[in-house]
């Protein structure tokens, strides 16, 4: 008889050991889902804010132009003048980056419901800063490229939550080239170097590639199911925050490589 109760205690406890670990992958699935819902989100506020706002920047009405035709005959409207020309250009460039630093650091103080305000606040600054690449692009190449940028998301995203492979020790090379990246970039805005533009663009195609899959399995890992609702949700949107950028900027640096120019 007491055998019998034993091999039930144990059958029990399997079943519960089962029945918690079904939970578990349930609620990942759903928190996952629900950091690629707000990064879908997010993406496309930023190319609809890219787009309008070029509509709104560019013209070729003569009446209605602010600078002389450019190479294509496209005219800049006074806004346009404003965003691409004169000194407002630094602050829709530089502004996003500070943006990043400020959701980071205050997202711990903020509602929920306002941390995703904020990153779709972002996202629609993004879309402002990016919008000259509807200028400068073909609009064939653009789209091309983006669903080339979407598809080698998906793969490397897809690997880094499926593999079994540690990915952390990858952490602190990716952070020196994002730095490198970054400070490069920089420079370049004055400098104007052709030749650093394409070292850039191929290097941060190899950085944010790595990036995606690492930040894929570091959100993936931070996930517990014992958070409430409040953390829960602001670990999603930072987590949606780390796969935007990493898939804006592989999309930016594939353009800069393989997107043909107006």
């Amino acid at each position: 008889m007491a055998t019998f109760d034993r091999n039930n205690s144990t059958r029990y406890g399997m079943a519960g050991t089962q029945a918690n670990a079904a939970a578990f992958d349930a609620g990942l699935r759903a928190y996952m889902l629900r950091v690629y819902n707000y990064m879908a989100i997010g993406v496309a506020i930023t190319g609809v804010l890219a787009l309008l706002t070029s509509m709104m920047a560019t013209t070729t009405d003569p009446s209605m132009a602010a600078t002389d035709p450019m190479s294509n005959g496209i005219m800049l409207t006074s806004i346009g003048a404003a965003l691409y020309l004169s000194p407002l250009k630094w602050v829709v460039m530089l502004a996003p980056l500070g943006f990043v630093f400020f959701l980071s650091a205050r997202i711990n103080k903020m509602s929920v419901s306002g941390a995703q305000m904020a990153f779709w606040g972002f996202a629609a600054l993004m879309g402002i800063s990016l919008s000259s690449i509807f200028i400068v692009y073909t609009g064939n190449s653009i789209a091309r490229v983006f669903f080339i940028s979407a598809a080698s998301f998906g793969a490397l995203s897809l690997y880094g939550y499926t593999t079994k492979k540690d990915l952390s020790a990858w952490g602190s090379f990716l952070f020196m080239g994002l730095i490198g990246i970054i400070i490069a970039s920089l420079v370049n805005l004055f400098i104007g170097s052709t030749a650093l533009q394409f070292a850039i663009s191929v290097i941060g195609v190899l950085v944010f590639a790595g990036l995606t899959a690492y930040d894929t399995q570091q959100i993936k890992e931070m996930y517990a199911a014992v958070d409430d609702s409040d953390v829960a949700g602001k670990k999603a949107i930072m987590g949606a925050l780390r796969l935007y950028l990493d898939f804006i900027n592989l999309f930016m640096m594939l353009l800069s490589l393989f997107g043909n120019r107006e």
